[in-house]
């Protein structure tokens, strides 16, 4: 019940769900005890929508939004509650009073302010916004001012709004106490504190308080790249919820040959950007993009299928090449857009073949193996569990775009599988990571992931009153809170990192101070390799837990686990570079037989139905390796999905990316030498024309001169030459 109510009132918890009831019966709270009239009663009320109203938007709450669009917005909230003021007073008859008038007029007035104190905001945020976002990139040609302070512009509708407060409350106290002077002070208060907002913000929409225009900045990353020679560039575009796609990347891109960037389209993905010492330039405008200097460029790769990626797909003297965000049997894996790139890197040959039976379009001459450079993190099995007891990890896909029963085991599967865990014979450990994408589409796909979470939670409950567990909780419990103390010592040092490192005021200022250092990247590292390792041991190896979020990563929770159950997704071929035992679930109900012919990376998993009944024989290879009869299937599909082990993945990754930029760097010779012969060509001709006295060029009279310049060049063809022309140029050939 609960949890249908805070998804139909579009809320993300319980106390949300509270708030947003508190608030919806706070102003016809407020309007009965203006009618009554009740002052305390008014008092009491309107002190509730101010909280509640005030809770919903720190928690950022999808409802206060939608508010907005059924004309309940925030400044009709506040202009009711002001009139519910006025009402209270004419109800108590003191409409002929003069605190009635001031009361009036400074509502009024206060009002009127708003006008010029969202345009002051407004015209400030456009200012200051530039067109790149940088990370890493030093734009010391232009001038970038310090942001306003965060409190100036940081929700400053809701803050100017509430500086009626002071009115509200001395209103009401001297309409109760009779004292008119606590009235008129609080009505000029209010009057003064948004005046001093305004006089507050004013100094900031001065020239020199705002960033530069957008010529200049372009101009000063075009300089940038003109010295910085990029080489290699990681292109990335996609929704809020899709960061992860490329913080995948991130490792991969600091340690390739060449001179690597990282270039993004949307802006609200920056902050999401995880720690990287490679240069970002965030690019929003399809039009900037295309007239960045990106001519050192020799190869681009794309982890994801998005129609932003024409904007520099049209560039033709580099390679593109499609890289994924993941390996699996999925149909997105084999993708007829994949057409559209110079070659598609898969991980093993196993990608190869998906193509090969998909028959999209993509040719077996251009996918390159090249394995997987982010799984080195994954350590292998040792062939025993890690903890007296076996540690699950469920890992469900999200439910997809379509309805298709097959894209995620949670709405079928998902509780009869924690709960066949929960009920095993022998204990087992189970950690819960859903994938960030649940329940954004399918509100049944969100609601049986809270009722997992729920059970989860019950049992872990559970777990630490049963008697059984109760030595292992006594003995462990200095050690647990010694690692949350670390723990909160690590994240405020890494807030602090952060902080000196990264956090400006607003992405101008950010894009100024967020210059690479090595020495904080490097602590960085450490400290969050230390704060994986101090999570782990901050709980129990007998408790079960949910993860979300971005700490701790998939991979993480790999190397704690001793077996997974999954669906069809990358994270199945991932988890099989561990060696351990795993669980596919059949949720289409296709029947083992045929789930295994569609799907390479379940040859070597236990395939469960929908009933989860086939978990005993994932638990008993966990328990016994001697019942682990999928063992060597494993080993023979780890090679077939990932690729040998040697040379290393990273090895692969950066061979051919030299091959590629080796194939970018014969194509713009090639294009420059037929460009430069048809030049001689044109010159002699115009010599010719010149004395002889004839007209224009022909076309077929260029070729056949180009030809006789160079005997052993191929044979020029006119229209080919006039779109190569085009091309190298940035125009577009006279269609």
């Amino acid at each position: 019940m609960i949890s249908t109510a805070i998804r139909l009132a579009r809320v993300g918890s319980r106390s949300e769900l509270a708030a947003a009831l508190l608030m919806g019966l706070g102003y016809p709270c407020v309007m009965l005890a203006a009618l009554i009239p009740h002052i305390w009663f008014f008092a009491a009320a309107a002190a509730v929508t101010y909280a509640a109203d005030w809770y919903l938007h720190q928690k950022g709450s999808y409802l206060v939004n939608r508010l907005g669009k059924v004309r309940a917005g925030l400044s009709i909230r506040f202009l009711l509650r002001q009139l519910m003021v006025i009402l209270l007073l004419a109800r108590l008859d003191l409409a002929e009073t003069p605190l009635f008038y001031a009361a009036v007029a400074c509502f009024l007035l206060f009002y009127g302010l708003q006008a010029p104190h969202g345009a002051l905001t407004t015209l400030i945020r456009m200012r200051r916004t530039m067109p790149v976002v940088t990370r890493n990139v030093d734009l010391h040609a232009v001038r970038i001012p310090d942001a306003p302070p965060g409190v100036l512009l940081r929700r400053s509708a809701e803050k100017m709004l509430h500086l009626d407060i002071p009115a509200v409350a001395g209103v009401l106290i001297a309409a109760g106490t009779g004292d008119d002077v606590i009235g008129y002070a609080g009505l000029g208060l209010t009057l003064l504190l948004a005046l001093a907002y305004l006089a507050a913000l004013v100094p900031y929409v001065r020239r020199g308080r705002l960033a530069p225009p957008a010529p200049v900045v372009l101009k000063a990353v075009d300089t940038w790249l003109r010295e910085y020679q990029p080489t290699v560039v990681l292109y990335f575009s996609g929704s809020n919820e899709s960061a992860y796609q490329g913080n995948m990347w991130l490792e991969t891109m600091a340690r390739v040959e060449g001179r690597p960037l990282i270039v993004m389209r949307e802006r609200g993905l920056v902050p999401q950007l995880a720690e990287t010492s490679v240069p970002v330039l965030c690019v929003p405008a399809g039009t900037h993009l295309m007239n960045l200097d990106l001519s050192t460029v020799r190869v681009c790769l794309y982890p994801a299928n998005v129609g932003k990626n024409i904007h520099i797909l049209r560039v033709p003297t580099m390679k593109h090449v499609f890289i994924g965000h993941g390996d699996s049997d999925k149909l997105a894996s084999v993708n007829p857009y994949s057409k559209v790139y110079d070659e598609v890197w898969t991980a093993g040959r196993a990608g190869r073949d998906r193509y090969a039976l998909a028959d999209v379009g993509v040719r077996d001459e251009d996918i390159v193996e090249v394995g997987r450079p982010q799984l080195e993190p994954i350590k292998s099995w040792t062939g025993a569990a890690k903890n007296p007891i076996p540690t699950v990890l469920y890992a469900p896909t999200w439910e997809g775009w379509d309805d298709n029963p097959g894209n995620t085991s949670l709405l079928l599967a998902g509780e009869n599988i924690v709960r066949r865990l929960l009920n095993a014979a022998d204990p087992v450990r189970i950690i819960y990571k859903p994938h960030p994408f649940t329940g954004i589409r399918s509100r049944k796909a969100k609601a049986v992931d809270a009722r997992i979470q729920a059970m989860l939670e019950k049992a872990a409950a559970e777990r630490a009153a049963d008697p059984r567990w109760a030595k292992e909780t006594s003995s462990a419990a200095a050690g647990h809170s010694a690692a949350r103390a670390e723990l909160v010592r690590i994240e405020a040092r890494l807030a602090k990192l952060a902080t000196s490192g990264h956090a400006g005021g607003d992405e101008a200022e950010e894009s100024r101070i967020s210059l690479a250092d090595p020495a904080r990247e490097a602590e960085a590292a450490r400290l969050r390799a230390e704060w994986n390792d101090a999570y782990w041991r901050s709980f129990g190896w007998w408790e079960h837990r949910t993860v979300t979020g971005a700490q701790p990563k998939l991979y993480d929770c790999f190397n704690e686990s001793d077996a997974m159950v999954s669906d069809i997704s990358s994270v199945v071929s991932d988890f099989i570079a561990s060696g351990k035992p795993y669980a596919v679930t059949d949720s289409a109900a296709l029947g083992a037989a045929e789930f295994k012919r569609q799907n390479t990376a379940v040859r070597a998993a236990v395939i469960l139905s929908n009933t989860a009944e086939e978990l005993d024989e994932l638990l008993a290879a966990v328990a016994d390796p001697a019942a682990d009869v999928l063992a060597g299937a494993r080993r023979e599909l780890k090679t077939y999905l990932l690729g040998p082990d040697e040379p290393t993945s990273m090895e692969q990754f950066n061979a051919a990316v030299r091959a590629l930029a080796a194939k970018a760097e014969a194509r713009n010779l090639g294009v420059a030498q037929r460009l430069g012969d048809q030049a001689v060509a044109v010159a002699a001709l115009d010599e010719e024309a010149a004395t002889s006295g004839a007209g224009g060029i022909d076309p077929q009279a260029v070729a056949a001169a180009t030809a006789a310049a160079d005997p052993d060049a191929p044979a020029a063809d006119p229209e080919q030459m006039e779109a190569e022309t085009a091309l190298t140029e940035g125009t577009s050939p006279a269609l």
